[in-house]
């Protein structure tokens, strides 16, 4: 055998079985069209998210089982939708948009009621859902699709186009009422538009046009969604009623401290202070038991989560992909940081639950079919022509 013959051999047979077992792994990993890293950050969130909602249900194993089961829909909607490829996903915008828009309109007329709120609609003896959640994927997904057909950065009348298409949901949400899901949705789309290459002139005008608009928001708002805001500015002024969440939530972090009083431990948690403590206001219950390091923690998991999906989308090959990806990972961070915004005091109240930490069913397999879309998008990038 020659040195040639060797040289060839050496190349298509790499020595060592580390290197051999490494080249499997990722072929299993690209062959499920599934990112490895981000989904293991994922699994950690979920577990830890468990670990902190028995203490925060009041040691309810049940409650703990139920959000498990549900964590295991939502990873199997992931896995699901991330077979689909990106040009797959371009044609259910349109569909998946107006059978939103088509549930959002048979909640207005017939939806269930639920804590002085129309924002469900119930098949007898099968489900109970929101229809809103479907929008936070399919707002996106419909704009990212429109904007991928036209000239960008977009002009002024594709911005008003778009400016349509996310208006009409986000009003039949909010008059639900669920001002908290509605600024998501509409934040989601909004995304979009921007990562489309918005110059900063159209972004200030945007924004100026966005403020003016405040009074009229203010004047259409419900009067206990007035009284949030009012409570945010100083919750002091009904510490009995409207301003006892907020109150109760900063006590919480705050007696934490450092490491916080340890697991189960948690006074206000515990003691059952601390209103909404397994959904809305769990990020209390972890301040509280597990102290700064335990949030901190838990922020970094989320940073480098939100930084993965981040170089995911930076890596798409296309303008739909691109846009809707980075939508994707961009909501989620919002997700974090109004939930923990308003939890500890610096935002107000608004109803949106910690991702895959807060007790509940739909917004789980919203939250992880989003990243399914986004493992989507990265896993058939080689299939398009570069």
């Amino acid at each position: 055998m020659g040195l040639n013959d060797l040289s060839r051999s050496w190349r298509s047979h790499p020595v060592g079985a580390p290197a051999s077992g490494m080249a499997r792994r990722r072929g299993f990993w690209q062959r499920v069209h599934l990112d490895p890293w981000l989904l293991g950050m994922l699994l950690v969130l979920m577990v830890a998210g468990l670990v902190v909602m028995y203490s925060a249900s009041g040691q309810r194993i049940d409650t703990v089982a139920s959000q498990g089961i549900r964590f295991g829909v939502a990873l199997g909607v992931m896995m699901i939708i991330a077979q689909f490829s990106p040009s797959t996903l371009m044609r259910w915008a349109l569909p998946a948009y107006l059978l939103g828009v088509v549930m959002l309109v048979a909640v207005e007329l017939v939806g269930d009621m639920g804590m002085g709120a129309q924002r469900w609609l119930v098949i007898p003896g099968v489900i109970r859902f929101q229809p809103s959640e479907l929008m936070k994927l399919a707002m996106p997904m419909m704009v990212a699709a429109f904007l991928s057909r036209r000239e960008l950065p977009p002009g002024l009348k594709d911005i008003m186009v778009c400016g349509v298409i996310i208006g009409v949901p986000v009003v039949l949400i909010a008059k639900q009422p669920d001002l908290g899901t509605s600024l998501l949705v509409s934040a989601s789309a909004v995304f979009v538009v921007l990562l489309a290459g918005l110059s900063w002139r159209v972004i200030g005008l945007l924004v100026v046009l966005s403020a003016s608009a405040l009074p009229l928001l203010w004047m259409n708002m419900h009067e206990y969604q007035r009284k949030r805001v009012l409570t945010f500015l100083d919750p002091n002024s009904d510490p009995l009623g409207a301003g006892w969440n907020i109150i109760q939530s900063t006590t919480a972090i705050g007696s934490g401290g450092v490491l916080g009083k340890g697991w189960l431990e948690g006074t206000q948690s515990q003691l059952e202070f601390l209103p909404e403590r397994h959904t809305d206001f769990i990020v209390a219950v972890l301040g509280e038991e597990f102290g700064l390091v335990g949030m901190l923690a838990f922020l970094l998991l989320y940073l480098l989560i939100v930084c993965r999906g981040l170089w995911l989308a930076a890596q798409a090959q296309e303008t739909f992909g691109r846009l809707l990806a980075g939508s994707i990972i961009l909501t989620f961070f919002i997700y974090v940081f109004v939930n923990v915004g308003m939890v500890s005091g610096i935002l107000p109240v608004v109803g949106v639950p910690l991702p895959l930490v807060s007790f509940g069913g739909t917004s789980s397999v919203t939250l992880m079919a989003g990243f399914g879309i986004l493992m989507a998008i990265h896993a058939h990038r080689r299939l398009l022509p570069r």
